[in-house]
């Protein structure tokens, strides 16, 4: 039994192949995709494409229609220092279902020039400066806040990832928000003290009152402080988008079920008194009824519900016949788990039926048993369950 243990893995080990990755063509001038077949599914690909002059960055987002954006794939490609190509390459790396619909998005960049650089900082700072100066009053006792530093700090970031959404950053950094410098400077407010003191930030006709203009020199401080910290994220070109593109429920292949046909060699043991216990072993062939699609699910789709039958019969120490149920063959049923491609373990119970040589007497027992197995995909059914 060892020897053929031996052959079945070594079987096992020698069947694992590597496939080639397949690629699907993108035609950005008609909007099609894959020249209308059905995308590649459950394994990963390539989107190819002819790149548009300009054009230095590619963004493809995927996902199935209905489903919220947080939940799409995003896929991006960007030019290689100053190489001059003419086409895209996308690694889809998180296979698709199969028979399924799936929306495609495709955002062309281009790098910003100086002018479009210019505008954006320009309108980000007007924006940024209009909030704080919007939110915050000087009073007789202090600077009032309309909200609290952390909800100040939360509108702030969103003010410029909305000023952005339109452009990216060249090496795909998003805005990381601003630091803690910004964070203390918030806080600081609610230090200053400028207890009974009658006046506005403008002056007063006596002139400028010295804690109203201590208190415009923090607000300054303040709107200077995420500017700076916003030119240094733009300190390089942003890529802006150009163009949006979308394929909408573009079909992906019909994978062919197949179920799993096992043949290999298992053991099981007889115990019918305390202290009496024989072990039998033989060939067994049977089915998988796999529990889960292995390219979304890997340990489920490596487990599977297992039945079949040994196809020889045995006989006891004591002259007993051991068959089966039914078919006169010894059944099994039980769970299993696939190792190195299309080896399988299995292991559960037996039924058997003992005829006693003296009396003629069938009595059935189910009994545990362990085996190893080769599997082969038999025909369209059951192996990529959705």
């Amino acid at each position: 039994m060892r020897k053929i243990f031996t052959i079945l893995l070594a079987l096992g080990v020698c069947s694992i192949s590597f496939a080639q990755i397949k690629s699907v063509e993108y035609d950005v001038v008609s909007n099609q995709v894959n020249s209308g077949v059905p995308l590649p599914a459950e394994e990963p690909f390539y989107i190819r494409g002819t790149l548009p002059r300009n054009i230095e960055f590619v963004k493809v987002r995927v996902n199935r229609p209905g489903r919220n954006e947080n939940q799409s794939d995003t896929y991006v490609w960007k030019t290689a220092f100053d190489f001059q190509v003419n086409q895209y390459e996308l690694y889809v790396g998180s296979p698709l279902k199969s028979n399924t619909n799936y929306d495609l998005e495709f955002s062309f960049y281009e790098k910003a020039d100086e002018g479009q650089m210019d505008e954006v900082k320009t309108a980000l700072h007007k924006n940024l400066e209009s909030y704080i100066n919007a939110n915050l009053e000087v009073a007789s006792g202090g600077i009032k806040s309309y909200n609290n530093d952390q909800v100040m700090l939360s509108q702030l970031n969103q003010i410029v990832e909305n000023g952005l959404i339109d452009y990216r950053h060249f090496l795909g950094r998003d805005f990381p928000g601003f630091s803690d410098l910004v964070k203390q400077k918030l806080a600081q407010k609610n230090k200053l003290k400028l207890r009974r003191a009658k006046f506005n930030i403008l002056g007063n006709k006596d002139g400028e009152n010295q804690k109203a203009m201590y208190a415009n020199q923090y607000v300054e401080e303040l709107i200077n402080t995420v500017q700076n910290e916003l030119d240094q994220f733009l300190s390089r070109s942003l890529m802006s988008l150009v163009d949006i593109r979308q394929v909408s429920a573009y079909p992906t292949e019909k994978k062919p079920g197949t179920l799993p046909l096992n043949f290999g060699y298992g053991a099981f043991a007889v115990k019918r008194t305390l202290g009496s216990t024989e072990y039998f072993n033989g060939p067994y062939l049977g089915l998988s009824l796999p529990l889960g699609n292995k390219t979304f699910q890997k340990f489920l789709g490596n487990a599977s519900f297992s039945t079949g039958v040994f196809i020889q019969n045995h006989e006891a120490g004591d002259g007993t016949k051991i068959s089966g149920p039914w078919v006169n063959l010894p059944i099994y049923a039980g769970l299993g788990y696939k190792m190195f491609n299309v080896m399988r373990f299995n292991a559960g119970a037996v039924m058997i039926n003992m005829e006693d040589m003296n009396t003629g007497n069938k009595t059935d027992y189910i009994q545990p048993y362990v085996g190893l197995s080769l599997e082969f995909n038999l025909w369209v059914g059951l192996n990529n369950r959705r």
